[in-house]
This record gives C-alpha cells, sequence and structure tokens, in this order.
C-alpha cells in the first residue's frame, strides 16, 4: 500500500499489518500527524492535535504488539489496538483541553477521562486529538464562530454536517481511522450522511454519557462515526454497555449471514413530506437495492412522527439552558457563545413546565408507539433517508426544496429527531451520490439494544453498494 491506500485502509486490515509486522503503530501515526499537519488548515477538522500523547500510546502499543507471543510485555488488546482515532471535543480527556467549541472553556483541562476514554485506552487506541464542533454540540452545521467552520472534505465550500462535523470530516479525509461523537438530534448521523461515512448512535444508556458536557440528557448518546460498519463495529465495541451473553458487535456484523432475510418497515408519515429529488430518487434506488438483496419492504405508520419535532425542541431547549445556568456560564456570560447558540439557551429559559412536561409525555407515548409498530408487524428496523437535503453551503441559512425554501437547520435535525425521541439506536450508511458529487445517506432504525441487526443490515448494503469514497484534498 502506497501512504494512501494506509489512509483509507480499514481497520482491520490495519490490524493485519500490525500482527504480521508489516507496519508499525508508530510508523503509521506519522503519516496520519503527517496528514493533520497538511489538510487540517483546510478542513479544520482538529481543534487540538494530540501529537506527542499519540506517539508515545503508540510506542507502547508497538512494544506489546511486537513482543514475541508468550514472553513478557506481549498483549493484544484486540482490534483497535495501535488504531490512530479521535474525539469530539465535549468529551473529557485527562490533561488535554477539551473546549466543547467553546469560548467559555477554550483554556479547560479536565482532571479525568470521560469513561468511554478509560475504555478506549484500555483497548489500545491511539489519540491523534480532538475534532471540532459546534459550540456546545448545539447546532448541525459546525461553523464555529471561536475556532472557524468545520469544512467538507467533498466541497470545502459546504458545511460537514453537526454538531460532530470535525469528526466526520477527519474520518472522510483520512485524518484517523474512527472517531466518537455524541448525539442529541442527529449529530453523528447528520455529518456522517453529509460527508458520505457510516455513523450510529446506539440506544440510549447502552454507552456511558459520564465526563461528556451534556446537552440534553433525555436525549444524548455517545456513539462512533467510521468509514465502513464492520469499522463502526469495532469502535463500538470496547465503550458498549453490553448484556452478559450478548456477542461482540464486531463478530455479529462481520459473520452476517448472505441468505438472512430482513423486514424493513417503510413510514407512511412525515418522512417523505420534504425531501429533495436527489435524495428521494438515491433512496429509491437503495431500496431497490436492499430488495434485490431479499429485504422485505412493508409500509408502517406512525402518527406520533409529526409531533416528534416539537416535542425534541421542548425537551432539548430547557434542559441545555439548565445546565448552563447550574454552571454559572449563562446568562452571565451570555456575550461569550455564538449567537445561534445564545439565542437557544435563551428559547429555553421561555419553556414552561407544562410545556417540558408535556413533550416528555408524548415522548414516553412516541416510545411505546415505535415498539408495538416494530413489534406487530414483525419489523426488524425502520428504513429512511437520514436528511432530506445533500450538503449544504457554508452560511446557507435556508435550503430550497420542491420550490419551497426551508429552513436548514430544521431540515438536517428533521429525519434523526425521532430515533433520539424514542431512544433507540439509528445508523446512517452512504447510498449513492447527487448529480453535484455529494453524498446521500441511509438511516435505519432499530428495537431498543439492536445495533448488532443494524450493523448487519449495514454492511450486508454495503458490500452490494460499496463507497469507495477519497475526497480530492
Amino acid at each position: 500500500m502506497n501512504d494512501t491506500d494506509l489512509a483509507f485502509a480499514s481497520i482491520e486490515e490495519i490490524g493485519k499489518l500490525f500482527r504480521k509486522r508489516k507496519l508499525s503503530p508508530v510508523e503509521l501515526t506519522k503519516l496520519m500527524l503527517a496528514r493533520i499537519e497538511r489538510l487540517n488548515p483546510k478542513l479544520n477538522a482538529y481543534i487540538t492535535v494530540t501529537a506527542e500523547l499519540a506517539l508515545a500510546q503508540a510506542k507502547k502499543a508497538e512494544s506489546e504488539v511486537f513482543a514475541p507471543r508468550g514472553r513478557k510485555g506481549h498483549r493484544d488488546r484486540g482490534p483497535l489496538h495501535g488504531i490512530p482515532i479521535s474525539l469530539k471535543d465535549n468529551i473529557y480527556t485527562k490533561g488535554i483541553r477539551t473546549t466543547a467549541g467553546s469560548k467559555i472553556l477554550k483554556d479547560f483541562i479536565p482532571q479525568h477521562d470521560a469513561q468511554v476514554v478509560v475504555m478506549l485506552k484500555e483497548a489500545g487506541a491511539v489519540l491523534l486529538g480532538k475534532t471540532n464542533m459546534h459550540e456546545f454540540a448545539y447546532g448541525v452545521t459546525s461553523n464555529n464562530p471561536h475556532f472557524g467552520p468545520v469544512r467538507n472534505p467533498l466541497d470545502p465550500a459546504r458545511i460537514p454536517g453537526g454538531s460532530s462535523g470535525g469528526s466526520a470530516a477527519a474520518v472522510a479525509a483520512g485524518l484517523c481511522y474512527g472517531s466518537i461523537g455524541t448525539d442529541t438530534g442527529g449529530s453523528i448521523r447528520i455529518p456522517a450522511s453529509l460527508c458520505g461515512i457510516v455513523g450510529l448512535k446506539p440506544t440510549i444508556g447502552r454507552v456511558n454519557t459520564d465526563g461528556t458536557i451534556p446537552l440534553s440528557p433525555h436525549l444524548d448518546c455517545v456513539g462512533p462515526l467510521a468509514r465502513t460498519a464492520q469499522d463502526t463495529a469495532l469502535l463500538l465495541d470496547p465503550i458498549l454497555v453490553r448484556a452478559k451473553h450478548e456477542p461482540r458487535l464486531s463478530s455479529a456484523c462481520k459473520s452476517s449471514s448472505r441468505t438472512q432475510k430482513f423486514k424493513l418497515g417503510l413510514p407512511r408519515e412525515f418522512f417523505f413530506d420534504i425531501i429533495s429529488a436527489d435524495v428521494l430518487n438515491i433512496f429509491h434506488a437503495a431500496l431497490h437495492s436492499l430488495c434485490s438483496l431479499g429485504a422485505k419492504i412493508e409500509n408502517v405508520s406512525m402518527p406520533l412522527l409529526e409531533e416528534t419535532e416539537d416535542a425534541g425542541n421542548q425537551i432539548a431547549w430547557p434542559e441545555a439552558t439548565q445546565y448552563h445556568e447550574q454552571a454559572g456560564w449563562f446568562p452571565a456570560r451570555a456575550s461569550e457563545y455564538g449567537e445561534d447558540v445564545r439565542s437557544r439557551l435563551e428559547l429555553g429559559a421561555k419553556v414552561s413546565a407544562t410545556a417540558y412536561l408535556d413533550a416528555l409525555e408524548l415522548r414516553d407515548k412516541f416510545i411505546q408507539q415505535v415498539h408495538l409498530v416494530m413489534a406487530d408487524a414483525g419489523i426488524d428496523a425502520l428504513v429512511v433517508p437520514t436528511t432530506p437535503i445533500a450538503a449544504p453551503l457554508l452560511n446557507e441559512d435556508t435550503t430550497r426544496v420542491n420550490a419551497k425554501d426551508h429552513p436548514t437547520r430544521a431540515l438536517l435535525l428533521r429525519l434523526n429527531r425521532p430515533a433520539n425521541l424514542a431512544g433507540v439506536p439509528a445508523i446512517s450508511i452512504p447510498c449513492g451520490f447527487t448529480a453535484a458529487g455529494l453524498p446521500v445517506g441511509l438511516q435505519l432504525i432499530g428495537a431498543v439494544t439492536d445495533e448488532h441487526l443494524l450493523l448487519r443490515i449495514a454492511r450486508r448494503f454495503e458490500r452490494a453498494n460499496p463507497q469507495t469514497l477519497r475526497p480530492p484534498l
């Protein structure tokens, strides 16, 4: 492999090279750091690059993996051992500044690691740095007023999505092999879709959020972004809170049977009311491919979908404001927030207690509805687009869809919030490109703790529809 091939190789391929001693973790980490130094000024995917730490961790991984098997010092920590990854900058890292993309925390250095970081270190992952993001994870563009906008590797004039935009851009540009982001209303899946990679939001509570700066505790999740379903499984495996006899996700994904039949639900309501012609055509082609793979598609009805957008807002707005008030930042330091985040915090202060409680009650009803519909119809997963539009331009506040202008932020959130409100897992996988060459995401929404099933379906789909994406950088 040449350097570019190495940068876009899979985690599994890199692991094999390590264990055959054809590549060392130190060599690979140096390659990643060189790519970051060359390409990050253009993309602005990283806020902090931890070069010294990464090389030290790579050296340790190399000494463990390369030590003769059976001898003192040899240790194989698994598929992530020696693999360079990144973390969204709202995840605590001991001794490394954690800004949450904000001016308020620009010099904040945590004294402990988030639980996910503890688990990733135990798995032997190498931390390249902390990725840029929408300020306090409170937006979907990653157009950050304090650290500068993250740019989409496929077209730097466009957004990568958010709030985990730096993570998605870094993965898509070959500046790491995977990243850990957060998702409250689509913040993993939106940038995954817009950057042409895979992003998985797990079941709420399946990944420990301790040490992650919160946005809305009723909706917050931590999860992986990677270039393939298998790599996504390898990243999720060590951080997942699993049942006693639950198999490894990576094994379940890898051993997906070619003859296994899946039954997928296609919602009648909501998801196709506002959608661009490009995205709709690519989605229908993806459905056709799934059918050719043996999937059965069944129309299902979920009337409460229409109310998820408002309910999500009525929960997220006050919960975010409460956290910032308790931290002592808002309204005391209101002038230090970006205008968009400050305006949302002000909205949160105006949500009444009854509106908040009504939204939580609707959330409970919607959770029941999702579970009942999927169980009654025998559905393995819902299949929908991830976003109704492809990546917008950097300062595109409104987007025209079917001869009507819509707020861009609302469009990007629209199809993602239902899975957060229901607390169920959802994955976005690349399924094609628009006429302008922009990627489109296919979203699968599963039942509680069905991450393994979503990954199996995603793996089947991507094998039949390989998306060999290398940005023109």
